[in-house]
């Protein structure tokens, strides 16, 4: 029974999923690396599974994924019950979220300063594609996620945020280079193309949908950060998807007006009686509104 576990060697295993290693728990934790190594057995004998893969960085195991999920979910309600007792360190609320590139480049952040200042919240940003954040949430490692996948992961509740609207942009001079002559289906599938990293589909998302085709071969510029993304495209580096709010501070064309994309954005949360994880779902969802469609 989790009950059962020591809490210690539970901590001991947060922190060495958290820190990625042995050796930076020890620093973080103030005690030798042998006596991690020896707390992670211990659970690992107490629970009779193998809970971590000893690889660089370290990987939790299925049954690892289920103890750090009890052990994240521990550690926020006893940061929130130290809180409200008033005997906790300000600041020291930590809430791990998993959130897309192109919100934490335009809406999120701002919606994150508007959590109120006095429940002492760390944030610990992991940013990952939306498609995949879930992941993230499935393996406990965040507590919550901006994701696009509506289905709450088990353990989790879910939320619909609104919809990112990404239209096709490329530079006027990009535009007169490469996409004259001929229809943009027929000039667009062979013209050099900005991706944020390789698991970025927008962009094929979008030919497909333009083409009616399903695969494609050209240049792509692999680019993984929201603001240079669209600095390459302004640059005519290549075409690409990018996020309403930030072609209109760029002077971009639109490639197909009529044709907008729009990726559907979900909060997803453990199911966790915690008054600084409902602050921050609150704060959220009220900045999403206001920039979602």
């Amino acid at each position: 029974m989790m009950s059962d576990l020591p809490l210690d060697q539970v901590r001991t295993l947060l922190a060495v999923v958290d820190e990625q290693s042995f050796d930076a728990a020890a620093s973080v934790l103030h005690v030798t690396p042998s006596a991690v190594s020896q707390r992670v057995k211990a659970l690992e004998q107490r629970t009779g599974r193998v809970l971590l893969l000893r690889t660089k960085p370290v990987r939790l195991t299925e049954s690892g994924k289920v103890v750090v999920r009890f052990a994240r979910s521990l550690a926020q309600l006893e940061q929130d019950a130290l809180g409200e007792l008033g005997l906790g360190a300000e600041g020291t609320r930590t809430l791990s979220i998993a959130v897309n590139a192109d919100s934490l480049a335009t809406w999120f952040l701002p919606a994150l300063a508007a959590v109120p200042e006095n429940l002492g919240i760390c944030f610990d940003l992991q940013r990952e594609d939306q498609d995949h954040t879930a992941a993230l949430l499935r393996e406990g490692l965040v507590m919550a996620a901006v994701t696009a996948a509506p289905q709450p992961v088990q353990g989790c509740t879910s939320r619909r945020l609104g919809r990112m609207r990404y239209r096709a942009m490329a530079s006027p001079e990009f535009v007169e280079r490469r996409l004259t002559g001929a229809p943009l289906p027929q000039l667009l599938p062979t013209a050099p193309v900005v991706v944020f990293d390789r698991k970025d589909d927008l962009q094929d998302r979008f030919l497909r949908a333009l083409t009616r085709r399903r695969s494609f071969t050209m240049v792509r510029h692999h680019i993984p950060a929201s603001e240079s993304f669209s600095d390459a495209v302004a640059a005519g580096l290549g075409w690409g998807m990018v996020p309403e709010a930030q072609a209109a501070e760029r002077t971009l064309v639109d490639l197909a007006p009529d044709h907008p994309l729009d990726v559907p954005l979900h909060w997803q949360q453990w199911k966790l009686d915690s008054p600084a994880l409902a602050a921050v779902a609150d704060a959220v969802a009220k900045g999403a509104k206001r920039a979602l469609r």
